[in-house]
């Protein structure tokens, strides 16, 4: 796997390793000593369930479980045993569960808080501003793993594909497919410099705004990526896209009023809200 420009922290976690505290410090945040009173998961979770939804806090529940779950060493709460639900935390977890809770409180993404993420099966590190990946960017994946099978099914072999991903952020697309596709070859590239500095960070947001800045129209690095494909995909070749629900008839109006690039929007594909998420452009022609 190549990597050109920027590869923000696409690590996986090594074996049993978890992401784990990351030790950010926020000035607003002060240590308290433990709850009193409150002594079992499902106790701690149902106090910062009614501490999140009196603050706002989206996903009151789902965070709650999740931080709790952390910090006993499992990935969701429902994953723990019925007795560790129940039995006594130490004062050092509670603790834990505390500073954790009060960075949600800030509104701190839950994936930047537990320092780790799951896509497709992979665990991966999530630090700010790295942009997070959506849950729908994992069907993104498996489109290109059903059009990698379909394409090999019919030339009679596995074959090892090509693959640029531009944009990669944490890597989660890029290492997922590789996993799957370990014949493959896949190159990554971010416009970010490496050295940048996660103590700069937005206050209003936890992620690199210029992550999800594509212009007035939101067409800029999309039409960079579609005017650059002859050059760089064989014939057949394919470009999949993940988009803004109203770039489907922008992208599609692009391509029409460019016959010259030859390339075609084959497949739409929605996610599991049903908006327009997917695209799918091969190169036919020259």
């Amino acid at each position: 796997m190549e990597l050109w420009g920027r590869m923000l922290w696409p690590l996986l976690s090594g074996p049993g390793r978890r992401g784990g505290i990351r030790g950010w410090a926020f000035s607003s945040w002060q240590p308290h000593p433990p709850l009193a009173g409150l002594s079992s998961a499902i106790e701690l979770v149902n106090h910062w369930t009614r501490v999140f939804e009196k603050k706002g806090v989206p996903e009151a529940r789902e965070s709650s479980e999740y931080i709790v779950a952390h910090v006993l060493g499992a990935k969701t709460f429902q994953s723990l045993r019925p007795a560790l639900r129940t039995q006594p935390l130490t004062s050092q977890q509670l603790q834990c569960i505390q500073e954790l809770s009060s960075r949600r409180l800030q509104r701190m993404p839950v994936q930047y808080i537990l320092g780790e993420w799951d896509f497709q099966g992979l665990s991966l590190k999530m630090m700010p501003p790295v942009f997070i990946p959506r849950p729908e960017t994992e069907e993104l994946v498996e489109w290109v793993l059903e059009e990698v099978a379909q394409r090999s099914h019919a030339v009679g072999s596995p074959g090892s594909p090509l693959i640029l991903e531009v944009g990669c952020g944490s890597g989660a697309i890029s290492l997922s497919l590789l996993s799957q596709l370990p014949q493959s070859r896949v190159i990554a590239v971010d416009k970010g410099e490496t050295a940048i500095s996660l103590t700069h960070e937005n206050a209003q947001s936890y992620e690199d705004p210029a992550a999800l800045d594509g212009g007035e129209e939101g067409m800029d690095i999309i039409t960079h990526i579609l005017a650059l494909a002859p050059r760089l995909l064989k014939d057949c070749g394919s470009i999949f896209l993940e988009v803004d629900p109203r770039h489907l008839e922008l992208v599609s109006s692009w391509l029409q009023s460019r016959p010259e690039l030859y390339l075609n929007l084959v497949a739409v594909r929605r996610d599991f809200c049903g908006r327009p998420r997917f695209l799918h452009i091969r190169r036919s022609g020259p």
